[in-house]
């Protein structure tokens, strides 16, 4: 392990800046203070907040994630910023909400638009502080070249350019809908056209992919982001886990993810790197409630995946640092993804970008100092391509009337095969969450004053990012890549 005087200037201006930032470490702890600290964040598809075993009782075992639990600090109001795969990915590694930048929804393979290269992403900011960086998994921040995460910040890429439904083998894809599905070593592709076989191993293969960076890595710093593409659908699972469950496929696919999450780490156990290495597990949304029992579940929460109810953007959060985070503890504040980019530069010593940022610092949160707050007056969430839909101060939420979808009363999907959402409209509403988490009760005849509260809120981020919903044009966001 290199000593302070051996370590590269960027480097050395971090140890010098965790050595006066003392209120880091929850004890002393000389091993971490010779570098700053590794980050490993794992960002699975599409998986629920009951589909974890200490957030709810799924019928398959997650014994990995709940000792990851045990020995790290469990996030029960933990949100993404959007209940859509590309948006919610972008917000986590810019730390600005999606709209700001340019980009919403899902992008497809033939989509022209991904993030700008003017975003600085996570794995920029590391490297940028001499770290190195590595993915493996789904980017889905656009397909053309320029948008590769090699041009993004990592020094490494294993994966897919999008989801794994956007494949012409998918059930419910249309002829000449989709091109082949490719899987990407760096900015080569690897395999042109994916089958199902492929899929089955793809999991296997980006785990194996983290621990050899880890292993490789294990004398310097690193950040890797691991992003598998399950449990979005078509599920697929390799002979390991294959019927291991007894809760059908869907289950096998939740097990295959706890292994993976067991095998990074025992992986950094093994490198000596456990007090070094900060771990962050959550997922980018909801579950994808159509299709049925191919698809997880939000718990108590209302909805899932593609709706600004708690079940499409409140996530299972897990964070793991021996030494640092206190273990087996509950964070019940609200958090947004968009708070890890500016709480981990500061833990690495960078310098936020020049341009705006939505997140803030909240690591006395992560850490459970006394008296520590959320330091937001508020979250946000739009939907579609810019509208404002929900906004969240302390237990309240207001939600705007605003066009949505259910799947209740409706046939749910089987077997991979999707069903068919009803249309639900959404009404000028007002929850709170501390008494009614599943959003049943609406209360806002009865809190005139938290609704004129939360309304001048409101007003507030329109002024700056618009809304499509009240017919508002953005001033304050940055436009896509293209």
């Amino acid at each position: 392990m290199a000593s302070p005087s051996n370590l590269p200037r960027q480097l050395l201006a971090c140890w010098v800046v965790s050595l006066l930032l003392g209120n880091i470490a929850l004890g002393d702890s000389s091993k971490a203070q010779n570098r700053p600290p590794n980050v490993i964040i794992i960002f699975t598809d599409d998986q629920g907040y009951g589909d974890v075993g200490v957030f709810g009782a799924p019928p398959y075992p997650t014994p990995n994630l709940d000792q990851m639990a045990k020995e790290g600090r469990r996030f029960t109001d933990f949100h993404v910023a959007q209940a859509v795969c590309s948006a919610s990915r972008a917000a986590l590694l810019t730390g600005c909400y999606p709209n700001r930048i340019g980009l919403a929804g899902a992008l497809g393979p033939n989509s022209k638009e991904g993030i700008s290269d003017k975003e600085i992403t996570l794995a920029k900011m590391f490297k940028k502080q001499g770290y190195a960086t590595g993915m493996a998994g789904k980017w889905h921040l656009g397909s053309r070249p320029q948008f590769s995460p090699i041009r993004h910040g990592f020094d490494e890429f294993y994966g897919l350019p999008y989801s794994s439904d956007m494949w012409p083998l998918h059930p419910e894809a249309k002829s000449g809908s989709y091109p082949p599905l490719p899987l990407f070593d760096g900015d080569a592709v690897l395999k042109p056209n994916l089958t199902h076989d492929d899929q089955e191993q793809l999991l296997t293969e980006y785990t194996h992919r983290a621990v050899q960076f880890i292993e490789k890595n294990k004398d310097k710093p690193f950040f890797f982001y691991l992003a598998p593409n399950t449990p979005h659908v078509p599920l697929h699972v390799s002979s390991k886990f294959k019927g291991k469950s007894g809760a059908g496929l869907y289950g096998d696919v939740i097990m295959e993810i706890d292994w993976s999450v067991g095998e990074i780490l025992k992986a950094l156990k093994r490198a000596n790197l456990d007090e070094e290495t900060l771990v962050i597990f959550s997922s980018d949304n909801g579950p994808w409630l159509s299709y049925g029992n191919h698809s997880g579940s939000a718990g108590p929460f209302r909805e899932g995946k593609g709706t600004s109810f708690e079940g499409g953007h409140r996530e299972p959060c897990i964070m793991r640092w021996p030494r640092h985070l206190p273990a087996n503890s509950v964070c019940n504040e609200p958090l947004l993804t968009i708070d890890i980019f500016p709480t981990l530069a500061k833990l690495i010593g960078a310098e936020l970008p020049p341009h705006k940022i939505d997140g803030l610092d909240v690591w006395p949160l992560l850490a459970d100092l006394p008296g520590a707050k959320n330091p937001h007056s508020a979250y946000y969430f739009y939907y579609n391509k810019n509208d404002l839909q929900a906004v969240r101060s302390g237990e309240w939420k207001l939600l705007f009337a605003h066009k949505s979808r259910t799947m209740n009363g409706q046939e749910p999907g089987k077997d991979g095969f999707p069903g068919k959402y009803s249309p639900l409209f959404v009404e000028h509403s007002l929850y709170n969450l501390n008494a009614d988490p599943s959003e049943r009760t609406n209360v806002a005849s009865e809190n005139p004053e938290v609704v004129r509260k939360l309304e001048a809120l409101a007003e507030e981020i329109r002024a700056d990012l618009g809304d499509d919903l009240t017919k508002r044009a953005a001033v304050g966001s940055r436009p896509a890549g293209l």
